[in-house]
């Protein structure tokens, strides 16, 4: 199991949460096409340590700024995918394109923890029964 940065080792049942997270949010943006920069940005980490992450030495430490950011992503991504079917192409479309409802483009604003809430936010309603 790869050591935190300055925490040695996670208790076993900690260490799974944080593979499963670590290993779901490297997962979402790669199927949403979003490069590290952008993912390091999102998460509140560098792109060095995302790319450590990609490699498998870093792991995502519950219960700290990064890896609560890198659980609301995925909730980012559930809905997104959920909206657009699975559709993969779709939902980078939607990303990388100005909304007007949000007053901007998803991805731009996924980057501030403001920002990445609101999405989130904008996707729930949409998921919504009326």
């Amino acid at each position: 199991m790869p050591l935190q940065a300055s925490q040695g080792r996670l208790p076993t049942g900690d260490a799974r949460k944080a593979a499963v997270v670590t290993k779901a949010v490297l997962k979402a943006g790669e199927r949403l096409g979003i490069p590290a920069s952008i993912l390091a940005r999102i998460i509140g980490l560098s792109e060095p340590t995302v790319s450590r992450m990609k490699r498998g030495e870093y792991t995502l430490a519950p219960a700290q700024k990064p890896y609560e950011l890198a659980v609301l992503f995925i909730r980012l991504f559930r809905s997104l995918d959920a909206i657009v079917g699975g559709d993969e192409d779709v939902a980078r479309a939607w990303l990388g394109n100005d909304n007007l409802a949000l007053r901007g483009r998803p991805i731009d604003m996924m980057q501030t923890v403001p920002g990445l809430v609101y999405v989130i936010e904008y996707l729930d309603a949409r998921r919504a029964v009326l």
